[in-house]
């Protein structure tokens, strides 16, 4: 049993039916997701993208029984085509490099479900074990790593568990004469509003980023970041904390009053994760990777 369609790379969502008077599943699964028309329901179940739990075609007139796990695929209307393209810069049956461009998700989320690195991959590789070992933001390009077996899958994790991965990225920001380089920034990160930034608090630190500058002149310098820690948005975050926030970010330090359409790619964000370093822990054996993306 697959868990991934293999016609979009697209994982399946997994759901237990909750206790219900439904007659049938398509009228508890419309209750369930009533944002979601009774007719996008009614296609999906003729494609056979509503399954049981062993990946098994469900009709929409199904008694619906509570506690019984059903498996669907999501999907969206006019998702907007990405028209930017990722690099396998190593594959092997353990371990995938991938160069992302900028815009593209990692993983499915809102409007993006197809048009993520996740779903690409999947459907390049046939390999539905693809999954990343770490993320970073779509509108960041660059390097990301997937485990390709499972069996060896928490090995590789245990890199960025432990913090025995080299994180290199590269960013464009406005100049800061009046600090020294290079220089450590640490603060504590908690959510902020709206729910999806981050904001410095007082309080105990909990991320930390070394900072220093590749390139000096004119209104935005060339900046190396290393992060220490692996905090949401923490690059964006601190780099605006210290009064340069990265060119083209509607983020940081505030949320743009008219962000960019979301199928305008003509202003990236100027962040790039360029290197990752680390000892293979199946080979004992030195690897780096290195983006060859412009900033």
């Amino acid at each position: 049993m697959s868990d991934s369609d293999p016609e979009d790379g697209v994982a399946a969502s997994r759901l237990q039916l909750p206790p219900g008077q439904w007659p049938t599943l398509i009228d508890g699964l419309c209750e369930r997701f009533p944002a979601i028309p009774r007719e996008q329901w009614r296609t999906r179940f003729a494609r056979g993208r509503v399954q049981d739990h062993d990946g098994h075609p469900l009709q929409a007139t199904h008694p619906y029984r509570a506690g019984m796990e059903v498996r669907y695929f999501r999907e969206v209307p006019d998702e907007v085509p990405i028209p930017l393209h990722e690099v396998v810069l190593h594959a092997d049956n353990d371990l995938w490099v991938v160069d992302k461009p900028h815009f593209l998700p990692v993983v499915p989320a809102g409007r993006h479900v197809a048009e993520t690195l996740l779903a690409r991959l999947r459907r390049k590789s046939g390999n539905a074990d693809l999954v990343p070992l770490h993320r970073i933001d779509r509108a960041t390009a660059g390097l990301v790593l997937f485990s390709a077996r499972r069996e060896t899958r928490a090995r590789y994790q245990a890199l960025f568990r432990e913090r025995a991965i080299g994180k290199t990225y590269e960013a464009l920001a406005p100049a800061l004469p009046g600090l020294d380089f290079p220089r450590v920034h640490r603060s504590r990160l908690v959510r902020g509003e709206p729910f999806f930034r981050m904001r410095e608090a007082d309080g105990e630190a909990n991320s930390e980023t070394r900072i220093d500058v590749i390139a000096r002149g004119g209104a935005a310098w060339h900046y190396r970041l290393q992060p220490v820690t692996g905090r949401k948005h923490q690059l964006r975050v601190h780099m605006a904390a210290l009064g340069a926030p990265i060119v083209n970010d509607e983020v940081y330090p505030e949320l743009a009053a008219n962000p960019a359409d979301r199928s305008d790619f003509s202003r990236p964000l100027k962040l790039l994760a360029r290197r990752l370093s680390f000892v293979d822990p199946l080979t004992g054996l030195r690897r780096e990777f290195t983006s060859s993306r412009e900033l």
